[in-house]
């Protein structure tokens, strides 16, 4: 497909690093002081020439092929306040990054709108939105981890990786975590960690290297979107533990690339097994990372997504067929 020249902002990170690997423009608009999703390249990662920040207010001057919202805001306000009229006739898409948060089950998307693509980065999230009349599609999550960062264990601990856990509370499983590291070795990683007794923020380019060296994997969280740190560690080889709700069951398989349940307890035995035997351990790392490279491959990951852009597109040269039809 041709080049494409894409607007979207930045809501996450990390994500919008590996769709930026998709071979089309991406332009990410900014305000001074960095509001929400408003920062632009931000720092800790290696962004490639074609991202590109853009003032909030040349957007309009500046010519598209299509929008690419990614949080409600993003679609209830950013694009009446930054996109022309014209712009707004643009060809969209809608990245939905999260299962429903006030309702698991009955809760309406921000998005009803037959002529915007709702993308879902897991079937669970597409499972319990109701998404009403928008078409709809899953994408797997798509990584890359260096070539030269393999799984070792050497460290008899688990690891996790969550950004701001204790502010973000039961749903990303602050307790879970509190409860368990009473009883296995744990260290936290992410933003605001250290406040929880975690070892602080790390790089983007430096966390495989760090995940690598522990034991074991530990995924806390009661009710969210399958995290990136997860797809990472199964690529880099390290068996994970969690909690067997969202979308970690079609993930993780016990006793081939880790362990998941319900019940914490059980859970903490798995950690237990994981760190008196090196070897157990070695052996679900082989079972993550086959699992990790086939599900989360980085390739398979940028085909998904350029025919998810060349089926808005197509979307929209329908549309216009029927407003101008052909004259006889």
């Amino acid at each position: 497909m041709k080049r494409l020249k894409i607007l979207t902002w930045h809501v996450h990170g990390s994500y919008l690093y590996y769709l930026t690997q998709a071979p089309h423009d991406f332009y990410l608009p900014t305000k001074p002081g960095k509001p929400e999703g408003y920062g632009g390249r931000l720092p800790g990662f290696d962004w490639g020439d074609n991202v590109h920040d853009i003032p909030a207010e040349a957007v309009r001057h500046q010519e598209f092929d299509c929008v690419l919202f990614q949080s409600a805001r993003n679609y209830r306000q950013d694009q009446h306040e930054i996109l022309s009229p014209e712009q707004r006739r643009l060809p969209q898409l809608f990245l939905e990054h999260d299962p429903p948060r006030q309702q698991p089950t009955d809760t309406k998307h921000v998005v009803d709108n037959p002529n915007v693509l709702l993308v879902h980065v897991t079937a669970f999230n597409q499972l319990m939105w109701d998404c009403g009349r928008t078409p709809t599609r899953v994408i797997d999550h798509g990584v890359m981890v260096p070539e030269t960062v393999r799984y070792s264990g050497e460290i008899p601990r688990g690891i996790v990786v969550v950004n701001g856990l204790r502010s973000r509370g039961r749903r990303l499983g602050a307790d879970i975590f509190q409860q368990v590291r009473q009883q296995v070795p744990l260290d936290l990683v992410g933003i605001d960690s250290k406040s929880l007794g975690g070892l602080g923020e790390i790089s983007h380019e430096e966390l495989p290297e760090l995940v690598a060296r522990y034991r074991f994997f530990f995924h806390p969280i009661r009710y969210t979107s399958l995290g990136l740190a997860v797809c990472e560690a199964m690529c880099l080889g390290s068996p994970i533990v969690g909690l067997a709700t969202t979308e970690l069951p079609t993930v993780v398989k016990n006793g081939v690339s880790g362990f998941i349940d319900t019940n914490p307890a059980l859970l903490v035995d798995r950690m237990r097994q994981l760190i008196d035997s090196p070897d157990l351990a070695r052996k679900l790392s082989q079972g993550a990372r086959q699992t990790g490279q086939a599900r989360f491959n980085i390739q398979r990951f940028v085909e998904d997504w350029n025919a998810a852009f060349a089926t808005t597109l197509e979307m929209e040269r329908r549309r216009e067929e029927v407003r101008t039809p052909a004259v006889v």
